[in-house]
């Protein structure tokens, strides 16, 4: 019987359940479905796959979408059943060499397991392609061909992480999952803080105790400049290409969408017709059946309703594409497209890693630089220094030009004049903005830079201090005389009182306190005009 059922296998007769999507016609061959919202919804798994990149994107391509199963026994047997799509079932469809037209026996090996209990316990293994005991190709009409079956195979294991793949994520780290250390040879791995910003750290070494003296950390935001701006400097005109077929993918895309949902309405329309025929058909007064009739008539124009409602969605939603001649225009400079802020980083990473092998930290001392290797595929290879960014203290502190030019100039000008040479000679703040008078203020201050006003007092001019300790009043009272105008003073650039003194302004003082009732005097001293 083995060897019956090998020979058929062989032949490629021998019938086994088929997946959704095939059908045996009347002489037993294998056909696709004649159901053309089935044949629609399988050729638009992989064409979400090959856009995606990823079953996870074929599932999220379907939410708010039917997708059809075939059922094999039970009460269902034979009948196509609609739900949602899931993840295993997306790896089963993309999985089944079926859908690449070729006839495959042996797949799945049954194994029996003794427990030490006597439990025989069976499972079922996945053999690899190689041992596979029989594979026809061309056996029947295919969604795909069977390169494409492989090239699927291929991005499926590269997207598992368990087996050390690195793919594509989304997220701003741009050179994530091919960049490491080139100090240890460990991978990097990508830390993205609270603030947003994203790292690329070399954390593995740290974690076994054999980190180098040059492993290190670095911004990942410096890393994909400079990575970004070689990308962009080696990429040909033939970016225009590129982004006409990318504008007919999205066109293809909502097309798909679309004619999914007109498959719905037919769909819905003809139950309905088939109900109302059934309804129609039934004897009035057989009321048993025509109440059931009735309601399955009320349920598939409930059904259509919502289908039609769907449509009706589905075209409002449908985004407007630019022109053509647009299209072309964006399309000459393709900077604009890779910084478009519609544009995702699983995108840019993806046209990253068409050209990029990896990207490779390399060692370096000074802690404010930075050397990366970039590694293309057609084995070039190349290095760029980057300036790595300074800490915020460190970034604002004063340049050294601007305080050479402020401690040589400091004793002899004001600080408006300070400020036009600094003007003059192009010098900014560590933050960038142009200086001003309280700025030089700030570097006199923490520098310890004089001023042309370290002695601000002319002849016969003295300290607010100086004339309340010779009137025997607190100084609190000077400045109230001065800015109330009882008392003449003049105000220098730093923000300092000069009280003009002689005898008569004394005397004048003098008189005022004894006139007033609430100044105490406390002990003068003996002035050169005889006053006690």
């Amino acid at each position: 019987m083995q060897g019956a059922k090998r020979a058929a296998a062989e032949r490629g007769e021998l019938h086994f359940p088929l997946p959704v999507g095939y059908v045996y016609d009347d002489e037993g061959a294998c056909v696709i479905d004649p159901d053309v919202e089935v044949q629609t919804a399988i050729r638009d798994v992989f064409a979400a796959f090959a856009a995606g990149g990823s079953a996870y994107a074929v599932v999220a391509a379907f939410v708010g979408r039917r997708f059809p199963l075939r059922a094999y026994g039970g009460v269902w047997a034979g009948q196509l059943r609609w739900g949602k799509l899931t993840h295993a079932r997306v790896l089963g469809v993309l999985g089944n060499p079926c859908y690449a037209g070729t006839y495959v026996y042996g797949r799945f090996s049954i194994r029996h397991t003794v427990e030490p209990d006597g439990t025989v316990r069976t499972g079922v293994r996945l053999l690899p392609r190689d041992q596979w005991p029989v594979v026809l190709h061309d056996h029947h009409e295919g969604y795909i061909t069977w390169q494409n079956f492989l090239d699927i195979e291929a991005k499926l294991k590269a997207n598992c992480t368990h087996d050390g793949a690195r793919p594509a994520r989304e997220g701003l780290a741009l050179c994530q999952g091919i960049i490491g250390c080139g100090s240890c040879g460990r991978p990097m791995t990508t830390r993205y803080h609270r603030s947003g910003q994203a790292a690329y750290e070399c954390s593995g070494s740290k974690a076994d105790h054999q980190g180098t003296p040059t492993c290190r950390s670095i911004r990942a935001d410096v890393v994909n400049d400079a990575v970004a701006a070689r990308l962009l400097a080696q990429l040909t005109p033939d970016q225009i290409s590129v982004a006409l077929a990318a504008a007919d993918e999205v066109t293809a895309r909502h097309t798909r969408v679309h004619r999914a949902a007109e498959l719905a309405v037919e769909r819905a329309r003809y139950e309905a017709d088939r109900a109302e025929r059934a309804f129609t058909a039934v004897d009035p007064g057989n009321r048993l059946v025509a109440q059931t009739l009735e309601s399955r008539w009320e349920a598939r124009l409930t059904a259509l309703a919502e289908a039609e409602a769907a449509l009706t969605a589905a075209r409002e939603s449908r985004p407007s594409l630019p022109d053509r001649d647009g299209l072309l225009a964006l399309a000459t400079d393709l900077p604009c497209l890779w910084h478009a802020a519609d544009t995702r980083g699983k995108d840019r990473k993806r046209l990253l890693r068409t050209l990029v092998s990896d990207v490779t930290v390399l060692p370096e001392t000074d802690r404010w630089r930075a050397r990366v290797g970039l590694r293309w595929h057609t084995g070039a290879s190349e290095e760029v220094a980057l300036e790595r960014p300074k800490p915020a203290p460190e970034a604002r502190r004063t340049p050294s030009a601007a305080l050479a030019l402020i401690s040589r100039l400091g004793p002899q000008l004001r600080g408006a004049e300070i400020v036009a040479e600094l003007a003059a000679a192009g010098i900014t703040t560590g933050s960038g903005r142009p200086f001003d008078e309280a700025a030089v203020r700030w570097v006199r201050h923490v520098h310890k830079i004089p001023s042309p006003f370290t002695v601000p007092f002319r002849d016969g001019e003295i300290s607010v201090k100086e004339a309340a300790r010779r009137l025997g009043i607190a100084a609190d009272t000077v400045y109230y005389w001065i800015t109330h105008g009882q008392l003449a003073a003049r105000k220098t650039p730093s923000g300092r009182w000069c009280v003009p003194w002689d005898e008569e302004t004394e005397a004048a003082c003098l008189r005022r306190i004894a006139e007033s009732g609430h100044l105490t005097p406390k002990t003068r001293t003996i002035t050169a005009g005889g006053a006690v």
